[in-house]
């Protein structure tokens, strides 16, 4: 089974679950990847958050039982919401009116069809990419806690940077590189459990420095694809791999973390590598 027929099989079972309190976990399963990957991707390829979509799944369906009939009350029980309040504000923010308004004759709604992953052509410009398998090695820099929903991360993780360069903490961390398998300033990852994750900015080294923390990287099989230009590329770039090279390269995610390599950290003009750990597609 390829990736797109496992994430096919993932919505399967959202949408078999809506009524329920969804296990992320469970849903990664089916898509055969770790639910940090997975949701990574789902934004990627569905372009909104698997937060978004299940939301807008729940309030169509919503809008349907209310229609034919179910008590308002009822409805926002059996899609999770103890609050009538709460399920009238996503009600209205989802589908664009309130539940009461339902009924009336000549009410617009808007609909939010289950959604289906398919493999199409598309782009035409090529990707550069290696196979590489590296031996674990250890980073050294500063961290924060990443949110679960990724897209605020796009916000979080930029603002550390420009902090980290303010404050001079890149240069520090460049000066204490010594691993010459991975060179540059690193952008990494790594997910803690099933609903949090760690950033790290730091370098890959084996120095000694009690400013600053530690994490060991265990080896893995890297798909590495190299970029320039700014953080905006990087993005597109990561979008590229999930969109275009992951669904027919033959190799899916493995359960580590990604890594962003600045060779040149300058945030308007970098030169990068995105590394994504990958192992031979499963049957």
């Amino acid at each position: 089974m390829d990736m797109i027929e496992k994430f096919n099989d993932a919505v399967s079972y959202i949408e078999q679950h809506l009524q329920d309190e969804i296990d992320i976990e469970k849903v990664s399963e089916k898509a055969g990847c770790s639910s940090y990957h997975f949701q990574r991707m789902f934004m990627y390829l569905a372009d909104m958050p698997l937060s978004e979509y299940i939301r807008r799944r729940r309030m169509s369906l919503a809008a349907t039982d209310i229609k034919a009939g179910e008590r308002i009350l009822d409805v926002s029980l059996k899609y999770g919401y103890d609050s009538p309040t709460a399920f009238n504000r996503a009600f209205k923010s989802v589908l664009g009116v309130a539940p009461s308004a339902i009924k009336k004759t000549g009410t617009e709604l808007k609909a939010f069809p289950r959604i289906s992953f398919s493999l199409t052509v598309s782009g035409g410009t090529e990707l550069s990419f290696r196979i590489e398998k590296k031996d674990a090695f250890t980073i050294m820099g500063i961290s924060a806690e990443l949110s679960n929903r990724l897209e605020e991360n796009f916000m979080k993780v930029p603002k550390m940077w420009m902090k980290a360069s303010l404050f001079g903490t890149v240069k520090k961390l460049a000066a204490l590189q010594n691993n010459p398998d991975v060179p540059g300033i690193l952008g990494v990852s790594i997910p803690e459990n099933n609903d949090k994750w760690r950033y790290y900015i730091a370098s890959a080294t084996n120095a000694s420095n009690s400013k600053f923390e530690t994490r060991t990287i265990p080896s893995f099989t890297w798909a590495i694809f190299s970029g320039k230009g700014t953080n905006k590329d990087i993005q597109t770039l990561e979008q590229r791999i999930i969109k275009e090279w992951l669904p027919s390269s033959g190799y899916e995610y493995d359960n580590g973390p990604d890594v962003e390599v600045y060779l040149t950290p300058n945030p308007k003009n970098a030169v990068y590598e995105v590394w994504i750990p990958v192992q031979k597609a499963k049957n």
